[in-house]
């Protein structure tokens, strides 16, 4: 049974960010209950040289959104990097989820061969569609998920591998 790239992209990226929503949830906990306010934890990093906690919701965002429009072709809202408490993050990814679960699954029936081209600064990057997704789409969209993860952990909030990895029933 081959699997569909509807199935193997909208689902994964619907379940990732309803992974962050409720890591927002958990941060947004932990700074009440420590007297913190939310920007003591939206722009907080890892090191120095990566995005803080609002640059990887953003990037998630943004990787999900960016992918579904190249596989399928549907528009999608564009938003401005502005975010700064976990109220207008949770909007974002509310937004970010409405749009991905307006897609309909025909409308990337036939993605895996569609020609993908990314401009980089160091130049073009082609891929064909599944390419595109396992290749490059798919671990960028985990590396921004895992890093937001990442902070609260280092930040002490009580987020586990089970709160990574989301509800595990079987859709």
């Amino acid at each position: 049974m081959s699997v569909s790239m509807y199935r193997a992209s909208i689902p994964v990226f619907i379940r990732g960010l309803e992974v962050l929503v409720s890591l927002i949830d958990k941060a947004e906990a932990h700074a009440q209950e420590k007297g913190l306010v939310d920007t003591d934890i939206t722009t907080a990093r890892l090191i120095d040289d990566m995005l803080p906690f609002t640059g990887q919701i953003q990037r998630a965002s943004d990787t999900s959104k960016l992918s579904a429009v190249r596989l399928s072709s549907v528009e999608a809202p564009s938003f401005d990097d502005t975010e700064t408490t976990f109220a207008q993050l949770r909007e974002r990814l509310t937004n970010t989820l409405s749009y991905l679960k307006s897609i309909d699954k025909s409308t990337l029936e036939g993605s895996e061969a569609r020609e993908i081209t990314l401009k980089q600064r160091a130049g073009e990057l082609k891929f064909n569609g599944s390419d595109y997704l396992f290749l490059f789409a798919l671990p960028n969209f985990y590396f921004h998920v895992v890093t937001a993860y990442d902070i609260l952990r280092h930040l002490g909030v009580q987020v586990g591998k089970l709160d990574y990895l989301g509800a595990l029933n079987a859709a």
